[in-house]
This record gives C-alpha cells, sequence and structure tokens, in this order.
C-alpha cells in the first residue's frame, strides 16, 4: 500500500527545512529541504541551522537536491541522513561537493 502525505511548505519561516510532510494515518513528521541547481555546478550550500536540525531529527530529515538541466528538464534525489557533524564553531554555512552528495541518496 502506497503511503499518503499531507505537505506544509514553510520555505521562508527559517526553522531549517522547506516543507513538513506528514504521514497520514500515523502522523509522522518528515522535515525536506529543497536545494535546487543548475547541471554543472559543483556545491549546494548549507546553513548551520539545516545542518543543525538533520542532526536533531536524523530518522525524519531529507535533503532534496533538484538537477536542473539545460533542456528544462530536471532530476530529483533524496538524501537521508546527509551530515554526520555539526559545523565548526562560528561557521554559519558548508559547502558540500554535490556529486558526493548524490552518492549518499536516490534518485527519483
Amino acid at each position: 500500500m502506497m503511503q499518503r502525505f499531507t505537505l506544509k511548505i514553510i520555505i521562508w519561516s527559517e526553522v531549517g527545512w522547506d516543507i513538513e510532510s506528514k504521514v497520514l494515518g500515523t502522523g509522522q513528521l518528515r522535515f525536506i529541504e529543497v536545494k535546487g541547481r543548475v547541471e554543472g555546478q559543483d556545491y549546494i550550500t548549507v546553513t548551520k541551522n539545516e545542518i543543525m536540525h538533520t542532526l536533531n531529527k536524523p530518522d525524519s530529515y531529507i535533503l532534496a537536491i533538484v538537477k536542473f538541466k539545460a533542456d528544462g528538464s530536471h532530476t530529483l534525489h533524496y538524501i537521508t541522513q546527509p551530515f554526520a557533524k555539526e559545523p565548526d564553531i562560528g561557521k554559519r554555512t558548508r559547502n558540500y561537493d554535490i556529486q558526493m552528495m548524490l552518492e549518499k541518496g536516490t534518485r527519483q
């Protein structure tokens, strides 16, 4: 049986994710951070807030990377538990190699 979800878009609220997804029936929450990049770009930038929320909710947090191609199409990759440690003190953002991140995830 396919799971169904309700979605709440919260892009500008700065909570550490862009979409809240609730599994219907169980109420389990998933937190999805979306990063879009034009094909050919080498890195994504992630905020300290986003990383900290990933570490605090490792089983509920998903990093979604959307790669946009020149022909207008795109590929979508989901990465669970994308980060292993918190950023250094004083760091507000970190850059991550897209290819290395994609190797951790699944393509949709």
